[in-house]
């Protein structure tokens, strides 16, 4: 069966692993804080009680969900949430002389737009929703700020210092993952401070014999993309022309 309400997400960041799941859902609220593994979601809309299973996100404020015949569809989290009370749905009586609010459609192509139209009879709940997750605790609102880092695109030199040894889980293979934690992590040229980050613990990186406390130079890509079990939010990709710094 297809669906015909899908807000098909033209590109989005995928999951990697179920970490990364229960970390993005206690971020969003919909798992708690002492959450050790994931729970069954429904979907609601459109009259419709749906299984469906978290795959990623556009953004902090789309979720990519996916039904058992594989279409995806782009949800506020805050919407999925309320989505999984058990009385969602139900509808409160009007008296003869009340009328039921009307939310004048938005103009604004987003995927929150598009969810707001498809279910306007529950405008008003939607709404109330939205307001709470747009005014998040001042502790969050620091840690979103702390991250908003303009990365670039390309490759870049970058200095580094070699922190620390280690391995993380991966739940695709029976073999943990080595990686190297990085501090002192810049931008050369122009000068851009990065704090800490994290990469692969290559064959190329070996072939270097590195060892904590070690200073280096090297090209590669950064991105933002934190390490499993680790407050590393940035990750070296493909690290290249490595040059060791006498200190």
């Amino acid at each position: 069966m297809t669906y015909t309400f899908i807000i098909q997400p033209s590109t989005y960041n995928a999951f990697e692993n179920e970490a990364e799941i229960i970390e993005k859902c206690k971020e969003w609220g919909l798992l708690s804080d002492k959450a050790a593994k994931m729970k069954a979601f429904f979907y609601k809309g459109n009259g419709m009680n749906l299984a469906c299973t978290i795959v990623g996100f556009v953004d902090n404020v789309t979720a990519v969900i996916e039904f058992d015949n594989k279409q995806q569809h782009c949800i506020h989290p805050s919407y999925l949430k309320e989505m999984q009370a058990a009385n969602y749905g139900s509808k409160p009586s009007v008296s003869a002389d009340e009328e039921e609010p009307q939310i004048e459609p938005t103009k604004v192509d987003t995927p929150e737009a598009a969810e707001l139209k498809a279910e306007q009879p529950k405008a008003k709940e939607l709404i109330v929703d939205i307001s709470e997750a747009s005014e998040p605790p001042k502790s969050k609102v620091k840690k979103e700020k702390k991250q908003k880092l303009q990365l670039p695109e390309e490759k870049v030199k970058l200095s580094a210092i070699v922190k620390e040894f280690t391995t993380v889980p991966n739940h695709f293979s029976d073999n943990d993952d080595e990686v190297v934690i990085y501090e002192a992590v810049t931008i050369i040229e122009p000068e851009t401070e990065i704090g800490e980050a994290w990469s692969s613990h290559s064959a190329t990186l070996k072939k270097n014999e590195l060892a904590i406390g070690d200073k280096i130079t090297f090209e590669a890509k950064i991105v933002a993309k934190k390490l499993t079990k680790y407050p590393v939010p940035y990750k070296i990709n493909n690290p290249a022309k490595i040059q060791k710094v006498d200190s």
